[in-house]
């Protein structure tokens, strides 16, 4: 049946967030040369070449319009040098002509063409489109590459041409396989006789389209998306676009598509500015798309928007990220991100060279020790012997330079050959670690993109359930009905033995990695938001070691013991032995005296590195120490512990169990760790003051501070002044190299402007914004406040927390606190929310309100006028080190609460 004629209208007034005066009908002859009216978004009709930075092209998908650009339209509107933005309706969608034709995707690439020509568009564009529409456009960018290449592009009545400058696309595809089925949800609505009444007849189609967006479109938004499309009449377009799905090998629309797909080689050949944003939680744009298209533009920037789904431009953080994107690639202005590390004098970087050079050593590499008090140990020779066999065989079994390999293995011989042989191969080593909880470790694999999974049976056993991607392989003990209950393909033994096989036969490991090549994603905790993938290059990795050893104070004849996971791979790269003790790896707070006294008398470990609350369980448990083990821990001499900060009552009881050590608290962040060190004996000397102190930066870092302003924001000019309170950042050779797929986070994270003395200081090394507020004595220690998104800001000051709960903390029956504000800015209060000590207030088992006497005592010590002293059984803390308080949360909390609200449980 052919759809009736309807000519091309400009849509009703009122729509939320469209500005009726960018609505334009423009005339153009369609792919067939039949004169045909468009309606389309303009923001600057009139503007010259001069007028703004360029203009951005944007093309809507099915079933939406061009009202999906309105947020892009009106932020690029706004910016100090402002981009003219032209969103098309495609003909048969939205309030463009309805034609009665069905559209294939040649005919749709064409008619862009052809309407932009009528445009006459001049200077800079950047093709911007989300969903098919990001297709067409790709499509569309191609072909004026290949029009300015060979010079027959249009000639402009103003003299002026239109340039390709770059391309952002959304939630889209660079190319579909011929034999694949249809994508996601588009699925069902191919089935025979389904697809009219889901897309044409009803509004199935579109109503489910739009209940993707999390959290939901505002009714008036939705009824906005719907109002061309009031009709079955004027949904025959809808229906055309999914029939126009290119799903086999005879479909009519499969050789546009396939031209699309070595268009989009052609922009990568040329060297063409992309970006990618991504909304995970898409039902038709997958994972896979996306890596996709990370495969063939490996120089596209890829910014994952977390929590977003497939009307990508509808998440608030779109259009920032798209003008923030525009002016540090294409502004002209904007110093370039760096992209590559910086140059070190540590010369060729192979984190593997301890266990080379060890390769005849007998001696332990690796002990594990035991439950029972037990342990085994791994030499050196067995260690390098079985790294290279494992290296061999995943090369054999297909792992390839550059492929992505997630290590769910618990700290051990295993993980350390796995990882160093992942790391040999040139593969990128992905290391999250079951601190993050399952959301949070299946958030980090599907990010990542993983091609591969080394796991243990119980963590594949949780891939497969959970559909995380990769091919598998199994560490430990697995039989044949275990590699088909998990889906893997051989275990890690069988690996070592094809690559023995290998090299025994002649064969050769392969070219080592380059320096610059990727060679590891470390997740950060969580604790802040999502976990973050962390990029290490193979020579920034080596100076991390390097920078940790000198701090850990270990090496060759000095053995550690690692309670925490990630610093448990560092040893072996040392030339240490290292020591896992028996404990629950994802638990810190598992660790007890009893088990850290085993793991350090299995090998005679001089040095330990625990997270805060493992200190904490450790000392709770000291009781249980038999003399024997006793005497084990007062052999340690350096007793780290870090990733989140350590009161120094703590530190000074660890002293009665190691008396020999001078316990540290290395400061850092999985971005650039460490940044500085100190002991309890610098804290003492230190003495008070507002925060912690953690020492001064360790050699090769530079320590600055963005001063907060009275909104409690830092800025992007750093200094070193003594004094000055801001957010802590620091510069080193032994920083970052970027964010896995978050384009944004990273620039964000570098965009600084050092003072000339600073920037002298880090000469070629990084910047990276900690998120962390303090500041530097007149000794040059830094001090720390909290977290910058945990200042509290009333309507007369900026108030950082960490000094406040310090002061509360001192007071006897208040075990640990958050200082957080409630109500609106301007009456803005504070509160304090704590842990009591049992042994002074008795057991709290629900939140209550401080008695009066205690609360005085917390406001005379905090020098506050609190609104509230609250007590509760127990503060919520991040997932990995048990210790970093969810001050956010505590904050939400105590609002309901103040408020009279029904709050729930805090932790």
């Amino acid at each position: 049946m052919t759809a009736p004629l309807r000519p091309a209208a400009l849509p009703p007034t009122g729509l939320p967030g469209l500005d009726p005066a960018w609505s334009r009908l423009v005339q153009a002859p369609d792919s067939a040369g039949v004169q045909r009216t468009w309606h389309l978004l303009d923001t600057a009709p009139d503007a010259g070449e001069d007028d703004v930075a360029g203009t951005l092209v944007c093309v809507h998908g099915n079933p939406t319009w061009s009202y999906l650009w309105r947020h892009l339209a009106a932020a690029a509107s706004a910016a100090p040098r402002p981009w003219r933005v032209v969103a098309v309706d495609q003909l048969e969608m939205g309030f463009s002509e309805r034609t009665g034709v069905h559209r294939t995707l040649t005919q749709r690439t064409r008619d862009l063409a052809n309407v932009l020509d009528a445009l006459e568009l001049s200077g800079p564009v950047v093709a911007v489109g989300q969903d098919w529409g990001g297709i067409v456009v790709t499509g569309w960018a191609a072909e004026q590459l290949e029009r300015e290449r060979s010079g027959t592009g249009r000639h402009r009545a103003n003299g002026g041409e239109a340039r390709l400058a770059g391309l952002v696309v959304a939630n889209t595809a660079a190319s579909y396989p011929a034999d694949a089925p249809a994508p996601g949800a588009l699925r069902a609505a191919l089935l025979p006789g389904v697809l009219p009444l889901v897309t044409r007849r009803a509004e199935v189609f579109l109503r489910t389209t739009l209940a993707l967006p999390k959290p939901a479109l505002d009714a008036r938004v939705r009824d906005a998306y719907r109002a061309p499309y009031r009709t079955a009449d004027d949904r025959a377009g809808i229906e055309d676009f999914v029939a126009d799905v290119p799903v086999g090998h005879d479909h009519p629309s499969r050789p546009a598509l396939d031209a699309v797909t070595a268009g989009v080689d052609r922009l990568r050949e040329a060297g063409l500015p992309a970006l990618v944003l991504w909304g995970p939680r898409d039902p038709v744009f997958g994972e896979e798309f996306l890596r996709d298209w990370r495969r063939r533009l490996p120089g596209a920037d890829v910014h994952r928007l977390t929590g977003a789904s497939h009307l990508t431009p509808e998440d608030p953080r779109f259009a920032p990220v798209v003008l923030d994107w525009l002016g540090e690639r294409l502004g002209g202005d904007a110093p370039p991100l760096p992209t590559g590390p910086a140059a070190s004098p540590l010369g060729a970087p192979r984190l593997w060279a301890a266990l080379e050079e060890r390769a005849q050593d007998e001696g332990p590499a690796v002990v594990e020790v035991r439950p029972d008090g037990t342990s085994r140990a791994i030499g050196w020779s067995l260690l390098e012997r079985r790294t290279r066999e494992i290296a061999a065989g995943l090369e054999d079994l297909g792992v390839r330079p550059g492929q992505r390999v997630s290590l769910l293995v618990p700290p051990g011989a295993d993980l350390t050959a796995a990882l160093y042989a992942v790391l040999r191969v040139g593969a990128v080593a992905v290391v999250a670690d079951a601190g993050l909880g399952v959301r949070g470790l299946t958030r980090a694999v599907t990010a990542s993109g993983v091609d591969w999974v080394i796991g243990v049976p119980k963590a594949l056993a949780a891939a497969r359930a959970l559909r995380w991607p990769g091919r598998r392989v199994a560490a430990g003990p697995a039989g044949e009905a275990v590699l088909r209950a998990t889906g893997a393909e051989a275990t890690l033994l069988d690996v070592a033995e094809r690559g023995q096989n290998r090299l025994a036969a002649g064969a050769a490991l392969p070219t080592e990695p380059a320096a610059d090549a990727e060679a590891a994603i470390l997740f950060t905790s969580g604790s802040t938001g999502p976990a973050k993938g962390v990029v290490y290059t193979h020579a920034q990795l080596a100076r991390l070691a390097v920078a940790m050893g000198a701090v850990i104070r270990t090496g060759p004849g000095h053995p550690l013991v690692s309670a925490f996971a990630p610093f448990a791979l560092f040893g072996p790269a040392l030339g240490a032995t290292c020591v896992v003790p028996a404990m629950d790896v994802t638990k810190p707070a598992t660790l007890t005296a009893t088990a850290l006294a085993d793991a350090v008398a299995a090998s005679g470990a001089t040095s330990a590195f625990l997270s805060p609350a493992a200190v904490v369980n450790v000392l709770a448990t000291a009781a249980d120490l038999d003399e024997r083990r006793r005497e084990a821990l007062a052999g340690v001499r350096v007793l780290l512990s870090a990733g989140a900060p350590v009161p120094t009552p703590l530190l000074q009881r660890v002293r009665e169990l190691m008396p020999l050590a001078d316990p540290r608290t290395p400061y850092g962040a999985t971005e650039v760790l460490p940044a500085t060190d100190v002991s309890l004996s610098d804290v003492l000397e230190a003495g008070e003051g507002e925060g912690i102190c953690v020492g001064r930066p360790v050699p090769g870092v530079v320590v600055g501070i963005a001063p907060l302003d009275a909104d409690g924001a830092a800025g992007d000019d750093v200094v070193g002044t003594p004094g000055v309170t801001g957010e802590v950042v620091v510069g080193g050779e032994h920083v970052k190299d970027h964010y896995d797929q978050l384009w944004a986070t990273h620039a964000a994270s570098v965009r600084v402007r050092p003072s000339q003395e600073l920037a002298e200081a880090v000469g070629a090394g990084r910047w990276h914004r900690t998120g962390d507020v303090g500041h530097l004595d007149d000794a040059g220690r830094v001090w720390i406040e909290g977290r910058l998104t945990h200042v509290v800001v009333t309507a007369d000051e900026v108030v950082t927390p960490v000094g406040v709960e310090q002061r509360a903390e001192s007071v006897d029956g208040i075990a640990r606190a958050a200082l957080v504000g409630v109500g609106p800015r301007q009456a803005r209060q504070l509160v304090v929310v704590a842990e009591p000590e049992t042994a002074v207030t008795g057991p709290v088992g629900r939140t209550t309100v401080a008695d009066p006497a205690l609360a005085r005592a917390v406001r005379h010590a905090t020098g506050r006028n609190l609104a509230a002293v609250l007590l509760v059984p127990a503060l919520p803390t991040d997932v990995r080190h048990n210790s970093k308080i969810d001050r956010v949360r505590v904050a939400a909390w105590a609002e309901r609460v103040l408020a009279g609200e029904k709050a729930g449980r805090l932790a």
